[in-house]
């Protein structure tokens, strides 16, 4: 059972940076998606940044020219790297991981806190 674990939430000012990562406990084989969604109080999860398979990448539109998806496969990590942030962007971040067999693995979130 792989386990993604996310950290480098926090509080921040709008207009400041933070940069999320997700840890995976193990190697993960050709996955067919990897990417981060965000849950605000109230609201659905939405998706933020993915990489689909052929690794090009989806941004949601509200978070295009701010954020960045990366990822690092030999530490086995995928980043997110959230620039001038916005009160909007509040939320607790996810990280998900897609297999072909169809097999989805979440992390446990963290916790994103934009203050004006």
């Amino acid at each position: 059972q792989v386990q993604l674990v996310e950290s480098g939430g926090g509080l921040v000012q709008a207009g400041g940076s933070l940069r999320l990562s997700c840890a995976a406990s193990e190697s993960i084989a050709s996955p067919n998606g990897e990417g981060w969604f965000r849950q605000a109080p109230g609201k659905q999860r939405e998706l933020v940044a993915v990489f689909a398979s052929g690794g090009s990448t989806n941004y949601a539109d509200s978070v295009k020219g701010r954020f960045t998806i990366s990822r690092d496969n030999a530490k086995n990590t995928l980043y997110l790297q959230m620039n001038s942030l916005k009160p909007e962007d509040t939320a607790v971040y996810y990280c998900r991981v897609t297999l072909w067999s169809g097999v989805i693995y979440w992390g446990q979130g963290t916790q994103v806190t934009v203050s004006s």
